[in-house]
């Protein structure tokens, strides 16, 4: 028996000695969507914290298009030491799959949850001269003219095109979806008059302060502070529009649940240091609850599960 006891103990050692080695390199950061949306925005404070904490650079890397599957290609084939990791809007984990015909790659499967981090609102945004001050003359105007305004996305399937379509349902208007490789892109055509609105992650919010973008709603639980004129879609009856699931990171399957473990403590930690609670702030970022990696991994399942049932309603996908 003592034997036994001896040999959990040196096990555990082991184990214990195995996370506290991480990181002994630097850490690649894939995000894989483009520069510019809050899923980079984010990825960038967190690895700046992280790499002054741990000692060791976070070396943030965008590998956008395929609608996240770039990224997650390259994350899935990587060396599973955690010194690479994926950070990901949830729409590409857990919205994606449903759409994306990829037998070769599951990332549900060659991705393993470490770290939810936070999700946004949604904010409609609107180039300045269409014709309509607030929510309500934008939806009569969007019901007096059906198919003929162009609302752009970060890509396909992702939270902003899925809000939009629930919204366009609820709503009762037509809109013809532009998608983009982020929501960087799909803003800068915004503010060029290309499209003429999004259901923004927050991005757009310093334009719509300086007035280059009009805000009529909020797809959301409040209204937004600096805008507290602007009602959220429920305020008129209008339900199920969000912003999707969690922003996270992930870490190719096979890392040692010692090393997901200790990425997922570290990034927690990270979360609470208040210069990136203001920056999240900034960008309009709901703060994720902790979750350990257990957790987190069910919660990937209910949302997997969740637009399993959705998609096929709004017709996306088929």
């Amino acid at each position: 028996m003592t034997k036994f006891i001896l040999a959990v103990a040196a096990a555990l050692a082991a184990l214990a000695a195995h996370a506290q080695q991480w990181p002994s390199k630097p850490v690649r950061v894939i995000v894989n969507v483009a520069p510019g949306g809050v899923a980079d925005v984010t990825a960038r404070v967190l690895g700046a914290k992280l790499g002054e904490t741990l000692g060791q650079p976070f070396l943030v890397e965008n590998q956008a298009g395929g609608d996240g599957y770039i990224g997650f290609a390259s994350v899935a084939r990587a060396e599973a030491d955690g010194h690479t990791l994926c950070y990901s809007p949830g729409s590409s984990m857990m919205i994606a799959p449903h759409i994306v015909n990829r037998p070769d790659l599951d990332p549900t499967k060659a991705l393993t949850p470490v770290a939810a981090t936070g999700a946004v609102s949604l904010y409609v945004l609107l180039k300045p001269d269409l014709p309509a001050q607030n929510f309500k003359e934008f939806l009569a105007y969007a019901k007096a003219n059906p198919g003929k305004l162009n609302y752009g996305t970060p890509g396909n399937g992702t939270s902003p095109h899925i809000a939009t379509e629930v919204f366009n349902r609820e709503a009762g208007v037509k809109m013809n979806h532009v998608p983009y490789k982020g929501a960087g892109p799909a803003l800068k055509d915004l503010l060029g008059g290309v499209i003429d609105l999004a259901f923004d992650p927050g991005i757009g919010l310093p334009q719509a302060r300086a007035g280059k973008l009009r805000m009529v709603a909020v797809a959301g639980p409040t209204r937004h502070p600096d805008f507290p004129g602007v009602p959220t879609l429920e305020e008129n009856g209008i339900k199920g529009v969000d912003g999707g699931p969690h922003f996270a990171f992930y870490a190719p399957s096979g890392t040692p649940r010692d090393v997901v473990e200790r990425i997922n403590r570290e990034v927690l930690r990270a979360m609470k240091d208040p210069l990136v609670l203001e920056r999240f702030k900034a960008l309009a970022v709901n703060l994720a609850a902790p979750m350990t990696p257990e957790q987190f991994a069910s919660y990937v399942r209910s949302e997997y599960n969740r637009y399993a049932r959705l998609l096929p309603e709004l017709k996306i996908g088929q």
